[in-house]
């Protein structure tokens, strides 16, 4: 039915992790997890991860970077669902702020009143409470901070609804 899957060598792992990096941008945990997966022991995976550093095929600071871009632009996430995110694929804390430098204070804030605006649409019929309820919870799950959040959610409605 099923056919065993073959147990990868040291070597064919570090060639498929080599051809997986110059694809796409992986960082060192998503290595260590795919490696772990394909049955190589920790002490190899430490050797394979220490030559994709030293070859330039993964760097945590770059892949934060590209990261940090692709998911406020395309996915609308917030610094701190981002961040938190980063953090679960292992990458370092100095890496994650210098890369949330990238985005500009206007260009979140619009994109915040973007998608609040499209969200407001929805849970205006609602009582004021409600909506303004809704709407936080909605930037809270995009991860944009409160203090952020309330002045663009005043801004929105108009007044109606009740204020902070």
């Amino acid at each position: 039915m099923f056919a065993a899957r073959k147990e990868l060598t040291a070597e064919e792992a570090l060639s498929r992790c080599e051809a997986l990096c110059a694809r796409c941008e992986q960082s060192s945990g998503d290595i260590l997890a795919k490696l772990a997966r394909w049955g190589i022991c920790e002490e190899q995976a430490a050797g394979i991860l220490r030559h994709l550093v030293a070859d330039g095929y993964v760097d945590d600071a770059r892949y934060a970077r590209a990261y940090v871009r692709d998911k406020f632009r395309f996915s609308g996430w917030g610094r701190l669902k981002i961040a938190y995110n980063l953090r679960m694929k292992r990458v370092d804390n100095s890496s994650i702020s210098e890369a949330m430098q990238e985005i500009d204070d206007g260009e979140y804030v619009a994109k915040l009143e973007d998608l609040l605006k499209s969200k407001y649409r929805d849970v205006k019929s609602k009582p004021a409470l409600q909506a303004r309820a809704a709407l936080m919870r909605f930037a809270a799950q995009r991860g944009f901070e409160n203090d952020v959040a309330m002045p663009v959610i005043r801004q929105l409605a108009g007044g109606e609804i009740i204020d902070f």
